[in-house]
């Protein structure tokens, strides 16, 4: 039976719960936006996964809030910057962007979460080639998608609004369907599932903003 199938929806209290402990901003901003991506991952979720990678993890607090609240014994972040939270009961580790410092299939399973469009172009299908060597299984994304320019600058302002208070990099460039196609075919993966569309916004927030930019992604190895 598939996880998500086993499993409610994440409350956003109890998240604000968990990420409160890591991060101030939290004890007054209950994270709804952050708890929908959570439920995104578990809808695309397959698998008896053990140890994850999460790639590209920030500050660390989505790491532990998966590792709180997913079926996980043990769970790897890394990143190229160390933003990382000093109090995280997870695993935390500095890499080069390159290589990632872990044996052949070291892994379950691996998140990128809101990372990939950070990612230079020219580099992305070397990424995911090196999430493939070290994980023996799924790469979930947790990502955008865009369908013109208008989207694109959609994204541009949402990723400054959610990224500039953490120091987060907010360069990005967005893919469209038939480009996320194209790089798991150029990766070795093959897109296995894709989440339904979730209720990340609503309101105005939500019509300056459609729920459709946001996207998941199972890649499975081919």
């Amino acid at each position: 039976m598939n996880f998500q199938m086993t499993m409610p929806s994440i409350d956003p209290h109890l998240l604000q719960g968990i990420m409160s402990r890591h991060l101030a901003m939290y004890r007054s901003k209950v994270p709804f936006y952050q708890a929908t991506m959570l439920d995104s991952l578990r809808q695309v979720w397959a698998g008896d996964h053990r140890r994850l990678l999460d790639v590209g993890g920030g500050t660390g607090v989505i790491a532990q809030a998966m590792y709180e609240l997913f079926p996980l014994e043990e769970i790897q972040t890394v990143d190229l910057v160390d933003r990382f939270c000093p109090s995280l009961s997870v695993s935390t580790r500095l890499y080069d962007g390159k290589t990632l410092p872990f044996r052949d299939d070291a892994f379950d399973a691996a998140t990128l979460n809101n990372v990939m469009h950070h990612v230079p172009l020219a580099a992305r299908a070397a990424l995911l080639k090196e999430i493939r060597r070290v994980v023996d299984g799924p790469l979930y994304i947790k990502d955008h998608e865009s369908l013109h320019a208008v989207d694109r600058l959609r994204l541009m302002a949402m990723d400054a609004i959610g990224n500039i208070p953490f120091g987060g990099m907010v360069w990005a460039r967005y893919l469209d369907r038939a480009e996320w196609e194209r790089l798991a075919a150029e990766s070795g993966y093959r897109i296995a599932a894709r989440g339904a569309p979730l209720r990340y916004r609503k309101g105005l927030y939500g019509w300056l903003f459609p729920n459709r930019l946001e996207i998941t992604l199972r890649l499975e190895r081919v």
